[in-house]
C-alpha cells in the first residue's frame, strides 16, 4: 500500500510569504509575476529579502567592519544597484563586473578587483577608475608598475594572500596547499618589497580562504588566522595596511539535514577581532566580503510544466526549464553526489493530492534534471515549479546557449 504524503514546510520557505497557498515574490502570487514577466523560465529576486538580509547583518557587525557585496554571486545590473545602496563595497571579478559596479554608482575608493588572470587592458580600466586591485602574482605587480610609468596614476593595490590554511568544512575552498588564486603567504614579503620598490599604492590584504560554509565555528577560527596572518605580513609592507579584507565563506542551507548558518557568534569574533586591529593595525578596517549569504535567499527559478509523464511507474514532469539555465540545481556545478536544491508548486504549495515526481527540462541529455524523485503537489501542465535558493550563481553560471533555448528572463521585484 501506498505511504501518504502530506505537505511539510521546507525550511526554505521561512522567508519567503506564503497567501492562499500561492507563493509570493515581492508582493505578488508568483502566477501573477509569471504574467507579468510574459513567459517563462524566470528568475526572480526580492527586494524585501535582499534588504532584510543586510539590514540583519548590520545589527549583528561592528560598525567599523565594512560589509562588500562580491558581485559575481549574482551580476543582474538590477541586483547590483540595489546592494550598492545598501552595502559599504562592491567586490568584482572583470572588467565587465568593474562597468555593472560604476553604472550602479558604487563609489571607486570602496570597489576591489580579484582574479587571478586579469588582462592588462582590465587593470588599465582598474587603474583609469582608481579602483583597489588586488594583486595575485609577480606578473601584475610588473604590469601595473608600467602602467603606472605610462599614465602617471599611481595605481591602488592590495595583495591578495594564499594562507598555509583552510577553512575547514567548506563547500569550495579558495586558499591553503597548492591554489591558482593569490599569492603563497610564505613568499608575500619579497612580493610587498617588490611593490614598495615600484612605488605602488599598497593598501592592505585580501585573504579569502573558502566558501559555501555552515560552521560558525569554522568560520570564526579562519577569521582569527586570517588576522594573525595580516599582522605577520604587515611587518614587511611598504605603507600601513589600510584595508584587511577577510573574505566571507558564509554559507546558506540547499540541501536536506542542511541548517542555516548562525551569524551572531561570527559577529561576536569580529568584534574582538576588530579591536584588535584598531591596536595592532591602528589605520586598517576589516571588510567582510559576502556574495551567495546576501543574495541566494532572496531569489526563485521558476519554469512551466509543459508535459506530465509516467514512465515505468515514475512520474516525470517536463518542464521548459533545465540544467542550461540552472546548472547548480541540476547538480552539475560542483556537487559529486547529487542532491535536490528545495523545489514547490508554485502556485499550489501544499495543495492536495501530493506525489513523488522528478522534475526534467527539454534538453537531450539525462544530465537536465532539476529534481530527483522529491515530494511534491500533484503537478499538471500549465503549473509552475519553482526552485528555491537561486539568487545566487544562476544564470550567469550556467551554459545558457546550450541546445539554442531562448535565454533566462531575470527581474528584481
Amino acid at each position: 500500500m501506498d505511504r501518504k504524503l502530506t505537505a511539510t514546510r521546507h525550511p526554505a520557505l521561512d522567508g519567503w510569504r506564503i497567501v492562499d497557498d500561492r507563493l509570493q515574490v515581492g508582493g505578488l502570487p508568483v502566477a501573477d509575476l509569471a504574467k507579468r514577466v510574459g513567459r517563462t523560465p524566470f528568475y526572480a529576486y526580492d527586494r524585501r529579502l535582499l534588504d532584510e538580509r543586510v539590514a540583519q547583518l548590520r545589527r549583528l557587525i561592528p560598525s567599523r567592519v565594512k560589509l562588500h557585496y562580491a558581485i559575481k554571486a549574482n551580476p543582474l545590473p538590477a541586483v547590483v544597484a540595489h546592494m550598492a545602496r545598501l552595502v559599504d563595497g562592491l567586490d568584482v571579478a572583470s572588467a565587465g563586473e568593474l562597468r555593472t559596479a560604476l553604472n550602479a554608482g558604487a563609489d571607486p575608493q570602496e570597489v576591489s578587483f580579484a582574479g587571478p588572470g586579469k588582462l592588462e587592458s582590465e587593470l588599465m580600466e582598474a587603474v583609469d577608475a582608481r579602483i583597489l586591485v588586488n594583486i595575485e602574482s609577480p606578473r601584475e605587480v610588473a604590469l601595473l608598475s608600467e602602467i603606472h610609468v605610462r599614465t602617471g596614476i599611481q595605481p591602488r593595490v592590495a595583495v591578495r594572500v594564499n594562507p598555509d590554511f583552510e577553512l575547514r568544512s567548506s563547500g569550495m575552498r579558495m586558499g591553503g596547499g597548492p591554489k591558482q588564486f593569490g599569492v603563497d603567504a610564505e613568499v608575500v614579503p619579497d612580493l610587498l618589497r617588490e611593490i614598495g620598490r615600484r612605488q605602488l599604492g599598497f593598501e592592505g590584504f585580501h585573504i579569502f580562504c573558502g566558501s559555501q560554509n555552515l560552521s560558525a565555528t569554522a568560520i570564526c577560527e579562519a577569521q582569527r588566522n586570517t588576522v594573525d596572518l595580516a599582522i605577520r605580513l604587515a611587518e614587511d609592507a611598504p605603507a600601513p595596511v589600510r584595508v584587511l579584507n577577510i573574505g566571507g565563506g558564509f554559507g546558506i542551507p540547499y540541501f536536506p539535514g542542511e541548517e542555516s548558518l548562525d551569524p551572531t557568534p561570527i559577529a561576536t569574533n569580529l568584534q574582538a577581532l576588530d579591536d584588535k586591529v584598531a591596536k595592532v593595525l591602528p589605520h586598517a578596517h576589516l571588510v567582510v566580503e559576502l556574495g551567495r549569504y546576501l543574495v541566494g535567499e532572496a531569489g526563485i527559478y521558476v519554469c512551466s510544466v509543459i508535459d506530465r509523464k509516467v514512465s515505468r511507474g515514475q512520474v516525470f514532469l517536463v518542464t521548459d526549464g533545465g540544467l542550461h539555465q540552472h546548472l547548480a540545481a541540476s547538480g552539475n556545478f560542483g556537487q559529486v553526489l547529487r542532491k535536490n536544491y528545495p523545489v514547490v508548486i508554485g502556485n499550489k504549495v501544499a495543495g492536495g493530492a501530493r506525489e513523488i515526481a522528478s522534475v526534467v527540462g527539454p534538453l537531450c541529455t539525462p544530465l537536465d534534471l532539476l529534481a530527483d524523485r522529491v515530494e511534491l503537489t500533484r503537478a499538471e501542465p500549465g503549473d509552475l515549479v519553482v526552485v528555491l535558493q537561486s539568487g545566487a550563481y544562476g544564470a550567469t553560471a550556467s551554459p545558457q546557449a546550450f541546445l539554442s533555448h531562448p535565454a533566462v528572463i531575470e527581474v528584481l521585484v
